[in-house]
């Protein structure tokens, strides 16, 4: 709807794409995650174990299998599932946040806030910097899921934003303070912090978990939690990639959209979609038989997909509120087409930024996703050979070009848009009060 109207079908058949490939690596990287946290713990109680990456991949994909069955068999209690995840989250929080900070060595300010480290040997610490983004820029992936479900929510043009907003600042607090309170856990960066970054189980912070408790089974335990919560929202990621799958599917933007689209009559849930997502998830997976670094691929994958979509909107709101092009919601003036449509006008929702304070807003949100879009694609360290190499590239590059294709081969005559619920159109044709109610 902000794409100029020759272009508007292609463009955003385009973001349905990209969003799709985000969304699709976000789901394998969930599984693969839980899976090499898997590894790491078996090679924290077992240290004569050697993880490998076909390993992994199965493990994945044995957390695959658990995500589709709570989606698929267990729908009655997803509900109690997540209650029960979010009282881990917050118990866990502080289950692994005081023995850090009471229990293992702490560093110095000057350790935390003034050292830099280039771990990946490249010629600056400005590139090591920005290739480093990958991380932090994933763990903000996701942001914006109140968006997905903006049909269940009243009045979502004003919760939605709200969620949205605290949700990151919640999060990201609770985030920051995890981050220093590691930091300073790390201790002396030319001795526990060397070995901590470079520590055979998998992921630092297992590490890190030790050498604050002392203890392998405190260890454990604490890591355990990790995992539980990363099993978890492999699940709800499944749910949230498998509804992105299905309602591309229903627009007609997929190869065999009449059959992934279908609906279980009896449990409302797109199995079809469910499946597929899953399935491609498991491919993406392969991936770690031959990387070694599989987990970067696949999150870069992610960060990739995503964020172009994210660039793709931000890119044309910016245009359209440099130009005026959106008109204020209060007024009087009744369109005679659905507002906010690839047919209708652009009015401003009830949550938005003075214009000069959005424009600049929107100018830097541009700049930081190109930055994040480029160095996505690089590898993580020096020398790349071609287990070390980061393959988002040709699987993002493989994607984009088969999506073209298939629009110019295919979907140009089948896909419209977005489907628009008929009964929205009927309510605001039929009266001036149907109308009225969508401009508020």
């Amino acid at each position: 709807m902000l794409a100029p109207s020759s272009a508007q079908k292609f463009l955003s058949y385009l973001a349905g794409w990209l969003t799709l490939t985000g969304w699709q690596a976000s789901c394998a990287s969930g599984a693969f995650n839980s899976g090499l946290l898997i590894q790491g713990l078996i090679t924290l109680c077992n240290p004569g174990y050697t993880p490998t990456g076909w390993r992994t991949t199965l493990l994945a994909w044995a957390i695959l299998l658990f995500a589709v069955l709570i989606n698929t068999g267990a729908t009655n209690s997803l509900a109690k599932f997540e209650g029960l995840i979010l009282i881990l989250h917050i118990v866990g929080f502080f289950a692994i946040l005081i023995p850090i900070t009471y229990l293992g060595p702490q560093g110095s300010s000057a350790d935390v806030f003034n050292t830099w480290v280039d771990g990946g040997n490249w010629s600056s610490q400005g590139y090591a910097f920005f290739i480093g983004l990958v991380g932090p820029v994933y763990a903000f992936v996701g942001g914006d899921s109140a968006a997905h479900v903006a049909e269940e929510v009243k009045d979502a043009a004003r919760i939605v934003p709200r969620a949205i907003f605290i949700s990151v600042a919640l999060n990201g607090a609770l985030g920051f303070g995890m981050l220093i309170a590691t930091l300073f856990a790390m201790g002396d960066p030319a001795t526990t912090g060397q070995e901590i970054l470079g520590t055979e189980l998998g992921f630092p912070f297992i590490q890190l978990f030790l050498n604050s408790t002392n203890s392998v089974a405190g260890a454990a335990v604490m890591a355990s939690i990790v995992l539980i919560l990363g099993i978890s929202s492999t699940v709800g990621l499944l749910a949230s990639s498998s509804r992105m799958f299905w309602s591309f599917s229903r627009d007609r933007g997929l190869p065999f959209w009449k059959t992934i689209s279908k609906v279980n009559s009896r449990t409302s849930i797109p199995v079809v979609a469910v499946i597929t997502t899953t399935t491609i998830s498991a491919l993406l997976s392969l991936i770690g038989i031959g990387s070694s670094i599989a987990f970067n691929d696949i999150i870069s994958i992610t960060v990739v997909g995503l964020y172009s979509s994210y660039l793709l909107a931000l890119v044309l709101l910016f245009w359209r509120r440099i130009t005026g092009a959106i008109h204020d919601s209060w007024s009087d003036t009744l369109p005679s087409e659905p507002i906010n449509t690839h047919h209708g006008q652009l009015v401003w929702g009830p949550f938005r930024l003075p214009k000069m304070i959005g424009a600049i807003v929107n100018a830097i949100a541009i700049a930081y996703l190109c930055i994040v879009f480029i160095f996505s694609f690089w590898p993580p360290a020096q020398p790349v050979t071609a287990a070390t190499m980061n393959y988002a590239c040709l699987v993002f590059g493989a994607t984009l070009l088969f999506s073209v294709v298939w629009y110019f081969a295919y979907a140009r005559r089948t896909y419209e848009g977005p489907v628009i619920d008929i009964e929205v159109l009927e309510a605001y044709s039929s009266s001036p009060s149907g109308k009225a109610s969508m401009l508020k």
